[in-house]
């Protein structure tokens, strides 16, 4: 099984800060504790599995469950306390829980446990290929993702990247769409919701100028962490094309 992990030079790994359940009238208790996870993938970007790792204050070090992940985003409970932080964030949190200085990222990735395997597998294709005029190959990826988006989030979205809206009859679930070019690269994405509530998936469509994919990874990376910190839990990537 061949697996691409990320380039150490800037922060790899996904931070997650676990909010105790709420009693009675208070709801502005301290985290109850971090959770750390990093996404492997396969040569072609999609998700081959995921590893965790969790800390809580008065708790010797970090403890792994091959469960964890799996747990965050089955559990609706669960994952309406989990909130996706950036790294600096948690760095902070941490002190403030009495661990000191949280672990650089290799150290980090010592204390992960791997999560369920996914068979790696052919891209699967829902139509005949279709090259973009002009380019090598297109691909699409999707991304799923669990939890909700609150208005305000959308509003940022379509300001952060730009993204514009559909009109909502003729939009067949997709509630904004994107555009980017990287170099000779395209990009396009389509942030959809899936079914009534708790699921979103974000299409990326990847117009390669050459054989060389270098460029979809850290657009994929990026548009990931963008969602995860507005609130979403990303769980898994796949190929469409």
């Amino acid at each position: 099984m061949s697996v691409r992990r990320p380039r150490p030079t800037a922060p790899a790994l996904d931070y997650y800060l676990v909010d105790p359940r709420p009693t009675g009238d208070r709801w502005d208790a301290p985290p109850e504790g971090i959770v750390v996870e990093e996404f492997l993938f396969g040569v072609d970007h999609t998700v081959l599995r995921v590893d965790s790792a969790a800390w809580t204050p008065g708790e010797p070090g970090w403890w792994t469950s091959p469960a964890l992940s799996r747990n965050i985003r089955a559990d609706p409970e669960l994952r309406g306390r989990v909130v996706g932080v950036p790294r600096h964030r948690a760095e902070v949190v941490y002190r403030q829980l009495g661990g000191a200085a949280l672990p650089d990222e290799a150290t980090l990735r010592g204390h992960l446990r791997a999560g369920d395997t996914r068979a790696a597998s052919a891209p699967l294709l829902l139509s005949p290929e279709r090259v973009t005029p002009g380019f090598h190959s297109t691909r699409t990826y999707r991304v799923l993702f669990a939890n909700e988006l609150a208005p305000d989030d959308l509003v940022q979205l379509a300001a952060v990247w730009p993204m514009t809206c559909p009109d909502p009859s003729r939009s067949d679930g997709v509630i904004g769409t994107a555009r980017r070019r990287v170099g000779a690269d395209a990009f396009r994405w389509d942030l959809r919701r899936i079914g009534m509530v708790g699921a979103y998936c974000l299409d990326l469509t990847v117009d390669l100028a050459t054989g060389r994919d270098d460029g979809v990874r850290p657009v994929l990376r990026e548009l990931t962490t963008t969602l995860r910190l507005r609130g979403l839990i990303p769980v898994t990537v796949e190929r469409f094309s």
